[in-house]
């Protein structure tokens, strides 16, 4: 069993590699990111849908990462990445494509139904996606949703993929 007083310590640096990484690889598409920690090191793993941004050339960008992650852990450390095959299945994914979607000021409808079409096209069971807000500059904010195939939000069995993300638009 681990001591507590560990516990809070690794915590608190898996917080802070995730939050570097999110801020540093923004632009890379980056899924999730998993932190394991066997025997006083730390394994990072990067699932993103463009895996040569985050390596870089030749490796460096990713070596760069790892002496900055092994800092702020305080223990070796250890980058690997995974290439999420299809992007358009991702609830991450799709949820920063719509979110940098709708800042680019596209229209709200447009960006829902192409996430939804490209989605099911990839061969997705079903797919819901909401947004909610000042939709297009409205003075009145509201919620729509477009949801295609079967979502069953109930059945605890489900394999459901679920993400948010915040869209920080121009109307005030």
């Amino acid at each position: 069993m681990q001591i507590p007083k560990e516990f809070a310590d690794n915590l608190d640096s898996d917080f802070k590699v995730r939050q570097f990484l999110t801020k540093e690889l923004s632009k890379a598409s980056v899924s999730r990111i998993v932190i394991e920690r066997p025997a006083k090191s730390i394994r990072v793993t990067i699932h993103t849908a463009r895996p040569g941004i985050v390596i870089g050339k030749k490796g460096e960008d990713v070596e760069k990462l790892r002496k900055v992650v092994a800092d702020i852990a305080g223990v070796p450390a250890q980058i690997n990445i995974a290439e999420v095959r299809k992007p358009e299945l991702d609830a991450k994914l799709v949820a920063d494509s719509i979110t940098s979607q709708l800042e680019r000021r596209v229209m709200f409808r447009r960006a829902m139904k192409r996430a939804v079409q490209n989605a099911m096209r990839l061969g997705a069971k079903g797919i819901k996606v909401e947004v909610s807000g000042r939709l297009g500059g409205a003075e009145i904010a509201r919620t729509e949703w477009y949801r295609e195939g079967r979502v069953p939000l109930h059945t605890l069995r489900a394999d459901i993929d679920y993400n948010t993300s915040e869209a920080h638009t121009t109307y005030v």
